[in-house]
């Protein structure tokens, strides 16, 4: 409620990286490609990633000491999400409910490395990715699939797909899907800024011709997944119906991080098929919106070869 209050009040939540995390005047250089250096002080942070109550999820102080924070937090909306979904704890377990959660890294993991004489017993379950999913199901009793999804940026929407892939199946009667990231090392952002890929100014200015690169972000987020006709006879509280989905990949282009605009087409045309939804009818689209010189034209591109077809001039859609 606070997170969809602040984008209601237009509050810019960017700031400088935290001094808990790691100092820094020390990696940063504002000359572009340094080696070992970014060229940003900025990013979008969680406050007290820290804390966190391990009584309350029968978790010892010493498992949860060695828990990637990212889990922790997943376990927080997990539990957040189903009381918002009005779903009962005793009700669900045993039941196929299924766990999608999309994660790409554990820095939390790489820290503790550098100091291999801490290593014990929890230390694998506590940062392997697939344990950010396990988790959940292992604390609710969750009977369905349970698997952790990396395909980059689009880690969280892809475990959409796949729990409403299991949902459509009968695989899953419930399930739960989202994501969490949390930026605890200077690493990814110097590798990013290495490639020329983040905003020295920390503003993201996605298809426009300022645009300088993307600015990183923190954050954690869950949704109650259930098929429509069910949630109905149920009475559960609906926010909104997801009508169809796609997923594909570039394939081969001028370079593995390139996207390609013939995917991105393909891959809107499949999702708007699949929904049944003519793309001319669209009128608001969520977009990548990276703020590069290489992302934003092609996925520009995409669009407007997709959704602006056959559309009418006074029927304009919004980005």
């Amino acid at each position: 409620h606070a997170y969809w209050q602040m984008l209601k009040d237009g509050v810019d939540a960017i700031s400088e990286v935290p001094a808990g995390r790691w100092q820094v005047n020390q990696f940063f250089d504002e000359r572009p490609m340094t080696p070992g250096k970014m060229n940003t002080r900025w990013g979008g942070f969680l406050d007290r990633v820290d804390l966190f109550d391990p009584a309350f999820f029968r978790i010892s102080p010493r498992e949860a000491a060695n828990m990637d924070p990212q889990q922790r937090l997943l376990l927080e909306v997990a539990w957040e999400a189903l009381e918002d979904a009005a779903q009962t704890r005793d009700a669900l377990a045993g039941t196929p409910v299924g766990v999608f959660i999309g994660i790409s890294h554990s820095e939390y993991g790489a820290l503790q490395i550098a100091a291999p004489e801490r290593i014990d017993a929890y230390w694998s379950t506590g940062n392997a990715l697939s344990i950010a999913a396990n988790r959940i199901s292992y604390l609710f009793d969750f009977r369905g699939p349970s698997l952790a999804v990396d395909t980059a940026c689009s880690s969280s929407l892809v475990a959409i797909h796949l729990a409403c892939q299991s949902l459509r199946r009968g695989e899953s009667t419930v399930a739960l899907a989202g994501g969490a990231n949390l930026i605890l090392t200077p690493t990814i952002t110097i590798n990013f800024s290495m490639a020329g890929g983040t905003s020295p100014d920390g503003r993201c200015k996605p298809f426009d011709a300022q645009a300088n690169g993307m600015v990183r972000g923190e954050g954690a987020g869950i949704v109650v997944l259930k098929p429509l006709d069910q949630a109905l006879l149920d009475n559960d509280p609906i926010h909104a119906v997801i009508l169809g989905s796609a997923i594909n990949q570039d394939g081969s282009t001028n370079g593995i991080v390139a996207p390609s605009r013939v995917a991105q087409e393909e891959v809107l045309r499949s999702a708007y098929h699949d929904a049944g939804v003519e793309p001319a009818d669209v009128h608001y689209v969520e977009t990548h919106g990276t703020g590069t010189y290489l992302g934003d034209p092609i996925e520009a591109a995409a669009l407007g070869n997709v959704v602006g077809q056959n559309r009418p001039e006074a029927k304009t859609f919004v980005i």
